[in-house]
């Protein structure tokens, strides 16, 4: 396992496009997808990951508490099949009913989505606002699967209750750590290590 951070994305990017399936429904999900949406969260997680692991039980009650207010949310996996099978559409289909995700969940088969959003680890949170510019990258909470910390969502959920209520965001955003992507042999991006 390899502990990286945030690329921290710069703030005002425009959100990338992208056209990925949901492995539960089977449904094409784009950027098109969530236009009415007054903010959307794109989650990089995947099934095998300390870190996603523990913090999936919070995402969940995310899209349980956000989705309602009208927060659109995705959650993508990029990791390589050829290294982390256990990471394959059938894999995150089964996360996904077990912890009762109420959002979209991709396969990024390529890593071409996870390139252009500069993902590097696994969990890595980009929040947009309407308009689709970033106002938010970095860490769920200040909890890791070794500090002893409880999971509570709170800087991520801070951004969200922002956007939402039209409140700025705090500027000094600290950011997510999580193991690295797993990128496909050859493919690895310049922006990573």
């Amino acid at each position: 396992m390899v502990m990286v951070e945030s690329t921290m994305l710069p703030l005002g990017t425009a959100a990338p496009d992208f056209n990925l399936t949901d492995v539960v429904s089977g449904q094409a999900v784009s950027l098109a997808s969530f236009a009415e949406a007054p903010a959307l969260l794109v989650m990089f997680i995947c099934r095998h990951c300390p870190f996603v692991k523990h913090v999936e039980a919070e995402l969940a009650r995310l899209g349980r508490d956000y989705q309602p207010r009208g927060v659109a949310m995705v959650a993508i996996s990029a990791n390589s099949l050829q290294t982390h099978p256990q990471d394959g559409p059938e894999h995150l289909k089964a996360q996904a009913q077990e912890q009762g995700f109420t959002f979209p969940y991709c396969f990024d088969a390529t890593q071409a989505v996870a390139k252009q959003y500069t993902a590097a680890c696994t969990p890595d949170f980009f929040v947009f606002d309407q308009p689709r510019r970033l106002v938010y990258r970095g860490q769920l909470d200040g909890s890791r699967p070794s500090n002893g910390l409880p999971v509570t969502g709170a800087d991520l959920r801070q951004a969200l209750e922002a956007v939402l209520t039209g409140q700025p965001l705090v500027p000094d955003q600290k950011p997510s750590i999580g193991c690295n992507i797993k990128w496909t042999p050859g493919n690895q991006p310049s922006y990573f290590g």
